[in-house]
């Protein structure tokens, strides 16, 4: 018997243990090489464990075990041979032939019933992004039926079930009962638990708030969204337009971009900005690198693969890490206002809101305009209170004439005038 020790390995910099969060095989089962076998929680990410050789596997750790990165999880024998799959016999032909005399009567030996096969481990078992649209749906795993590999279950199998209807007690998949149900916090949610409390207790962190008038940006989208689409091939949204106008305001107040270590202050001369996006696994900060060198078809291609990495549980540590500053979106949920908490060890957070229409005066006239609330929490040790309210109206201006993204910030008035 030739045994590998398969050890966890390390999910990146500073992570010095995980949590079995799901083995998505049993113990004894016959695995393939590069085959995902776990899904494993950091304190960053949850990344799928994939097997490095093939073999039988005999699991070294329960799920919700927390283990110490280099330790063994599990051993695979790479001796031993794949089952062999049994194939219902195939039917012969039949054959054209003269006529027989009468046969004999014999007692027909009992057919052999088929062999059921073994339900695979993969089988009725969600991907996270369908367990994530399950839990959101109210719906248990035996509602809904996989198509995928092995029968795992994946989203579009979640939402056509959806979409087939379900009885109003069953989809809703609660409620009529006292019933209490406990479940454990995964590694993720509790370091995030542990960070946000530690943003309130060691900074001294404020909000300064403003609004927008969202018109002249929704006018030039309408106006273009299909050509910018055309040519680039992505979709023209809002969060470029912001991510654009954070840049800018940074080059103009680099301590909002700034940290603090110790006795001294941090700044750096790019912009690596954070986009919080929603996830099967929480909340996520995908990382937009040197985004002030960025086109807005850039941004908004970059903001697309992460994204769509992030509700795919694909995103990778290095992916997660290292941004300046961070811009929120609550506006997606229905959010109108709210106060947004720093991503440490950053200073600032920028949160973005729906756009509901209100009365606004306009040279003496009151008018119908969408409007959009800005939120900018701050670190009041590192970032005085001007330059807070001074970088969130710079953010202000720019939405508000979009010409000036082409000027950093500045009117083409005040370039041409040297101002």
């Amino acid at each position: 018997m030739s045994q590998l020790e398969m050890k966890v390995p390390s999910p990146g910099e500073s992570i010095s243990e995980v949590e079995i969060a799901t083995w998505l095989v049993s113990d004894g089962d016959y695995v393939q090489k590069d085959q995902a076998i776990a899904e494993v929680d950091s304190d960053k990410a949850t990344l799928e464990l994939p097997a490095e050789a093939a073999g039988v596997i005999t699991l070294k750790a329960e799920e919700g075990d927390t283990i110490e990165v280099g330790s063994v999880c599990c051993l695979i024998d790479t001796s031993a041979k794949p089952p062999k799959v049994v194939e219902a016999p195939v039917p012969a032909p039949a054959a054209v032939a003269a006529p027989a005399p009468p046969a004999v009567s014999k007692p027909s030996s009992p057919t052999p019933a088929p062999v059921a096969s073994a339900k695979h481990h993969a089988s009725d078992h969600p991907s996270p992004a369908a367990k994530k649209l399950m839990a959101d749906a109210g719906l248990k795993q035996g509602q809904v039926k996989g198509t995928g590999r092995d029968g795992r279950i994946l989203k579009q199998d979640v939402l056509n079930a959806l979409a087939t209807g379900f009885e109003g007690a069953s989809a809703q998949g609660w409620g009529g009962s006292r019933d209490v149900r406990r479940e454990k916090m995964s590694m993720l949610r509790r370091k995030v638990a542990e960070r946000l409390v530690g943003v309130k207790n060691e900074t001294a962190m404020l909000t300064t708030f403003n609004e927008v008038d969202m018109k002249p940006v929704m006018d030039l989208r309408k106006k273009y969204k299909e050509a910018f689409r055309e040519e680039h091939g992505v979709g023209l949204g809002f969060m470029s337009f912001f991510t654009k106008a954070v840049t800018h305001a940074i080059s103009q107040f680099p301590a909002v971009n700034g940290t603090i270590d110790g006795k001294e202050v941090i700044l750096p001369e790019y912009a690596d900005i954070g986009i919080a996006v929603s996830s099967p696994k929480g909340l996520m900060v995908p990382v937009i690198r040197n985004a002030e060198t960025l086109s807005l078809a850039e941004i908004e291609a970059e903001i697309k693969r992460l994204a769509i990495r992030a509700r795919d549980g694909e995103l990778a540590i290095e992916e997660m890490t290292g941004g300046t500053f961070t811009i929120t979106n609550g506006g997606v949920f229905g959010s109108m206002l709210s106060t947004p908490i720093i991503n440490p060890p950053q200073s600032a957070i920028l949160g973005m809101h729906n756009i509901v229409e209100r009365p606004v005066a306009i040279n003496g006239q009151v008018e119908i305009r969408p409007v959009m609330y800005l939120a900018l929490s701050y670190d009041h040790r590192i970032i005085d209170g001007k330059e807070s309210v001074s970088f969130l109206y710079a953010i202000k201006e720019m939405i508000e004439q979009p010409e000036r993204l082409l000027f950093t910030g500045k009117s083409p008035e005040e370039v041409l005038l040297g101002l």
